[in-house]
């Protein structure tokens, strides 16, 4: 039998999510994406005006993505996490739109104003997938660069491990490569670990961790996960889950900032999102063919030193003692920045912008 710290090195990221074939191709289908005359109210961050906003039918749903930039430039997937929106690349898509590249930020399934199917079954690694592989083919391009963050980096190592074919190269924020382990189902092993109130536990049973939301307020949850900066295991203990009180942001997240989210959380609310964390399980077992396959995409991976996600079992010796490496051999730089939390594309803008700019020019 394995000894209990040998068994928690070995279920370290796949525990971690926080912190988590049907292509419609425009030449081949007669419903276009409507294009809205920036319909996005309440965006209060400067060159917002430039970005068009599009609802496309890809993979049986519709998706709603943002996009600026030059027509012809190189594509640039941005990916979000959660419990956030196309909008928390506001700092990024002007940037990279600045410098030629053609940026388009989805709501993903579930999110925002994309379409949000009921089933958890219908938020695994392979619809999401399936999605952004829609979106490409939509988009007409062959390949395309990917920034992920959080969720959105979880979906994009499965998109460059099932399809390496569609991604020039990736940055990843906060989430390195997960190997799956086929020892432990993820939700099991995250209880035994880290024990019932572990977020990601707390957040299985259907309609439970809503309630709480719904008992403290849609902008009061917000403010606690967006500010929450803590490096050690996120834990709610029921009853007291999100705190009392009033919660300050941060230099880096506005008032303003907090009111979109809120907007349009309070028009959606959670489930669709949560049940990401939900289909963790049935992800698992349809990702066994691909059990210590590697991830051959070039890759750069930026971690803020507070990170939950950095700090938790194990991963600082996946991360920097080969592991990582290992399992991504097209790897090129990892860096750790210091004094930045989980929210590192908002909390420090200009440096994740040169240090994606820099890495993309590369190709």
């Amino acid at each position: 039998m394995r000894s209990l710290a040998s068994r928690k090195v070995s279920i370290r990221w796949a525990c971690v999510a926080f912190f988590v074939a049907h292509t419609l191709i425009r030449s081949s289908h007669k419903t276009q994406p409507t294009t809205q005359t920036h319909p996005q109210t309440d965006e209060p961050t400067e060159n917002m005006s430039e970005i068009q906003h599009k609802t496309a039918f890809l993979n049986g749903i519709n998706l709603h993505i943002a996009e600026s930039g030059p027509s012809d430039g190189p594509i640039v997937l941005l990916l979000h996490g959660f419990p956030e929106l196309w909008y928390s690349w506001r700092h990024q898509i002007p940037a990279l739109s600045a410098h030629g590249y053609r940026v388009v930020a989805p709501d993903l399934r579930g999110y925002g104003d994309s379409d949000k199917p009921e089933s958890f079954s219908s938020y695994t690694y392979y619809q999401v997938v399936g999605d952004l592989v829609a979106l490409i083919d939509w988009l007409g391009a062959e390949k395309v660069f990917v920034v992920a963050h959080d969720w959105g980096a979880v979906i994009a190592w499965y998109l460059s491990l099932f399809r390496p074919d569609r991604v020039k190269a990736m940055v990843s924020l906060s989430f390195a490569f997960s190997p799956r382990n086929p020892q432990f189902k993820p939700i099991a092993a995250l209880k035994a670990l880290y024990g019932d109130d572990y977020y990601i536990v707390r957040f299985q049973e259907p309609g439970e961790i809503e309630a709480r939301i719904a008992e403290v307020g849609t902008e009061h949850f917000l403010r606690f996960i967006l500010t929450y900066r803590d490096p050690k295991p996120l834990i709610l203990p029921k009853g007291n889950e999100f705190g009392t009180g009033p919660i300050p942001l941060p230099s880096w997240l506005s008032e303003d900032d907090v009111k979109f989210y809120t907007s349009k959380y309070e028009q959606t609310g959670f489930t669709a999102p949560i049940n990401y964390y939900r289909a963790l399980d049935f992800g698992w077992e349809l990702t066994a063919p691909w059990t210590k396959s590697q991830v051959k995409v070039p890759v750069k991976f930026l971690v803020g030193d507070l990170d939950l996600t950095y700090n938790s079992y194990g991963a600082k010796e996946y991360i920097h003692g080969g592991g990582f490496k290992r399992d991504v051999p097209l790897l090129e730089d990892v860096v750790v920045m210091e004094n930045v939390g989980h929210f590192i594309h908002e909390e420090k803008p200009d440096e994740v912008n040169k240090h994606i700019i820099d890495f993309f020019q590369k190709f």
